[in-house]
C-alpha cells in the first residue's frame, strides 16, 4: 500500500509539473506567481493539516483523509493539492483516491474548490515501448 502511494504521489507530482510548462520550460513556470509548484516534502504538516480541517468542516457525508500534499499555487493566498483517501460514509464502503483543491485566503480562511477523482486512466502507459 504504501508503495502504491508512493508511485501515486510520484506521478501527480510529474503531471503538475508538466501542467506548469510553458514556451520557456516548467522551472521558469513554476517560480512565478501563479505557477504550480510541487511539494519538496509530501508530508501533511501541521499548517497543512490546519488548511485541510478548515476546508472541509462543513463537508458531510464523506470521510476524507489527507495522505499527501501535491503541491501548492501562489495566487492572492494559496491553493493546495492535496491526496486523500476519501470513504463514503455507510457500511461496507469501500475508500478511493482522490485530489483535495483547497484556497486558503489571505485572512487565513480556507474554502474548498474542488475534490476531483484521482485519473487512473490517465497515468496509464498503453503501448509503452521496453527495451526488450
Amino acid at each position: 500500500m504504501k508503495k502504491l502511494t508512493a508511485v501515486m504521489i510520484a506521478l501527480m507530482m510529474a503531471i503538475t509539473l508538466a501542467c506548469t510548462a510553458t514556451a520557456e520550460g516548467p522551472k521558469e513556470a513554476a517560480g512565478m506567481t501563479g505557477g504550480w509548484q510541487s511539494a519538496e516534502n509530501p508530508e501533511i504538516t501541521e499548517e497543512i493539516r490546519n488548511v485541510f480541517d478548515k476546508g472541509m468542516e462543513k463537508l458531510i457525508g464523506v470521510s476524507y483523509v489527507p495522505v499527501a500534499c501535491l503541491g501548492t499555487q501562489l495566487v492572492a493566498g494559496t491553493n493546495y493539492a492535496i491526496l486523500c483517501q476519501g470513504t463514503v460514509i455507510y457500511p461496507n464502503a469501500k475508500p478511493d483516491w482522490k485530489v483535495v483543491f483547497l484556497y486558503e485566503k489571505l485572512d487565513g480562511t480556507v474554502e474548498l474548490l474542488n475534490i476531483a477523482d484521482f485519473d487512473y486512466g490517465a497515468l496509464c502507459t498503453y503501448g509503452a515501448k521496453t527495451n526488450d
